[in-house]
């Protein structure tokens, strides 16, 4: 499988990839959906940045690439993995401040509406963050129930979308299952109501086509460290549709976010376009990373990223289901591609201790509350036989946990 991949070389382009394959305890890393690895063009980018960039021209940087890096970068992962045409997408903050400026606009801009739309199963920080806007706006939170093996359904936004929604936020890839929401669909069912919709796209961005011009998206955020490959707490991106930057007011007045930025005036003039959506000044060398795969996206097509990723997922699940099914695991997410993003979770009532175990003998997937071990399977830097060591282990590991709890009951 790996010598028929047509992305397979990319794998060599990041750090780690190439140990020997005799070596005794060889790294499976089964968590590229939660923090991807890096890429050796990266670590030269960075180096380059710090010797040339930042030590020989120093402030001047600003003046010649720095101050438009965000919107650069911003429009390369929406051209790239997106489907959003240019200016509508910026580098910024943090997913939770970017939730919050952008959820915050949006609610401000429904004054006379009085609620919230979210599922139970949404990842904890966009629920905190709405509870917080809620708060303090004075706002109704409308839950979605939803399953922590599936996810939300047009048919649940219909039920609880109505004349007083004002914002409904939900993620286009579930962090614990992996099912892929109808964007297009959940989308419309919004502003049929007169609502607006926004979009985290944390666990799609750079492994499932994203379309949210063709989807008409209101708003959209999402993190850069998993496939990007941006680095641990790199910067996350925004995504404002184009006629609504002029509509929503930003809640976090900066000076990176003005008019004139160095006018230093006494007061806060808006700038024109996404910019205004910007805060204060732009992490820049925290931003570096992410370009190299950015870059290899481009170069590969998000087409044939995702056709890889439904190759190692569905490979992954014919593992579970040879290995580790007859020991009662299951596969808790959409056995259906179309339906699965780009990682995998299975349930099993001892997978705290096994991804405990895996760990000191440096394989690395993650665990989910309850009984989730979850399996992210990065496209350009995760091979086939990675990810059959990694199934192994989970198995020779389960097994021997199965057997040391048997010895201990029979006792």
């Amino acid at each position: 499988m790996d010598r028929i991949d047509g992305l397979a070389h990319y794998r060599k382009r990041f750090i780690g990839t190439d140990a020997p394959s005799e070596q005794a305890n060889p790294l499976a890393y089964l968590d590229g959906n939660s923090l991807g690895r890096p890429t050796k063009d990266s670590a030269e980018r960075i180096a380059e940045f710090i010797t040339h960039a930042w030590g020989e021209r120093l402030i001047r940087g600003w003046d010649e690439s720095w101050m438009e890096l965000p919107l650069k970068i911003g429009d390369d992962i929406g051209r790239v993995a997106l489907g959003a045409a240019p200016g509508q997408t910026f580098v910024g903050d943090s997913t939770t401040v970017l939730l919050y400026k952008l959820a915050r606009a949006a609610v401000d801009s429904r004054p006379t509406r009085t609620e919230i739309v979210l599922d139970t199963d949404n990842f904890p920080t966009d629920r905190y963050v709405l509870e917080g806007i809620a708060a303090e706006r004075g706002l109704t939170l409308r839950w979605i129930r939803s399953s922590t093996e599936g996810g939300v359904t047009p048919e649940q936004v219909r039920e609880v979308v109505g004349e007083q929604t004002a914002l409904v936020v939900l993620s286009h890839v579930a962090y614990r299952s992996s099912y892929i929401a109808d964007m297009r669909g959940i989308s419309r069912i919004a502003h049929e109501h007169g609502a607006l919709i926004m979009w985290d796209l944390s666990h799609s961005t750079g492994s499932v086509p994203v379309e949210l011009d063709l989807c008409e998206a209101d708003l959209a955020v999402g993190c850069s460290y998993k496939y990007l490959n941006g680095g641990p707490g790199s910067p996350a991106f925004g995504y404002v549709r184009t006629d609504l930057q002029d509509v929503l007011a930003q809640p976090i007045q900066g000076w990176m976010g003005t008019r004139d930025v160095f006018a230093m005036g006494p007061e806060y003039v808006p700038a024109e376009g996404i910019r205004r959506f910007m805060s204060g000044t732009p992490a820049v060398v925290a931003m570096l990373a992410m370009q190299d795969t950015i870059g290899m996206i481009e170069e590969a097509s998000i087409a044939e990223v995702r056709a890889k990723s439904v190759a190692l997922t569905e490979f992954a699940i014919t593992l579970t289901d040879d290995w580790l099914a007859p020991m009662g695991v299951t596969v808790a997410s959409p056995r259906e591609s179309s339906h699965r993003g780009g990682h995998l979770t299975i349930n099993h009532p001892a997978m705290r201790q096994v991804t405990t175990t895996l760990w000191e003998h440096d394989v690395i997937p993650d665990f989910r509350s309850p009984e989730g071990l979850r399996i992210g399977l990065s496209p350009l830097s995760t091979s086939f036989v990675e990810t059959y060591d990694g199934l192994a282990a989970i198995r020779d590991v389960l097994r021997g946990v199965l057997i040391g709890q048997s010895g201990l009951n029979a006792g």
